[in-house]
């Protein structure tokens, strides 16, 4: 048998006198390196609920549920932690990413050990915005909101966009989108998705 290296020896005699390499997790906490991959986090103010983050997650870990039953009707975005692989996708391609704080971003956060698999999550709700013509949802307001901050003055091109914004400013009555009952051209004037707005624009 050979004799060990010296370096080996030394090695040895070192960890005799300052203790073993690895941190002292779960009886003392530990920090992870700058960029530790931990998990996904929504913030509920950062996120707009356009489900960007869902459209390109790999392991389909991240859901989100319209609920049109509630009032006002809402979109809650869900991200698996027990699912997700961690790859960073999501806060990649974030809408909100260059905003303060963002929609979705990874956290230091390791720990994710639970006795429920439905505890393992994060999620933020949203308001939807919901086509006045035919009722189904178009995005939730606070992207809409986005989009027309974004686009400031060229929002006006688009009714949908403006009236909304009006309507975040109070300053538009709720009771103008009862005048017209039938689907005409100046249903154009209206919150309305896009289906209807075609409709409203070649069919009628």
């Amino acid at each position: 048998m050979k004799k060990p290296k010296l370096r080996e020896l030394a090695e040895a005699i070192k960890s005799l006198i300052k203790g073993p390499y690895t941190s002292k997790f779960p009886f003392a906490p530990h920090t992870p390196p700058q960029n530790f991959r931990g998990a996904p986090k929504y913030s509920e103010e950062g996120c707009i609920g356009c489900t960007g983050c869902s459209n390109v997650c790999p392991p389909n870990a991240i859901e989100f549920i319209d609920d049109l039953s509630k009032t006002p009707p809402t979109r809650k975005m869900i991200v698996h932690h027990d699912i997700c692989i961690f790859c960073g996708q999501c806060e990649a391609f974030c809408t909100t990413k260059e905003d303060s704080p963002p929609g979705i971003k990874l956290s230091m956060d390791y720990d994710l050990a639970v006795f429920d698999r439905k505890d393992a999550v994060s999620s933020a709700e949203k308001e939807l915005a919901i086509c006045e013509v035919c009722g189904d949802p178009i995005t939730a307001k606070a992207h809409i909101d986005w989009i027309a901050k974004r686009l400031g003055p060229l929002a006006f091109s688009n009714p949908t966009l403006f009236m909304s914004r009006l309507k975040e400013l109070d300053l538009i009555d709720d009771n103008i989108t009862e005048v017209v009952k039938d689907l005409t051209r100046a249903d154009r004037m209206k919150i309305i998705c896009a289906k209807c707005r075609r409709k409203t624009t070649l069919e009628k």
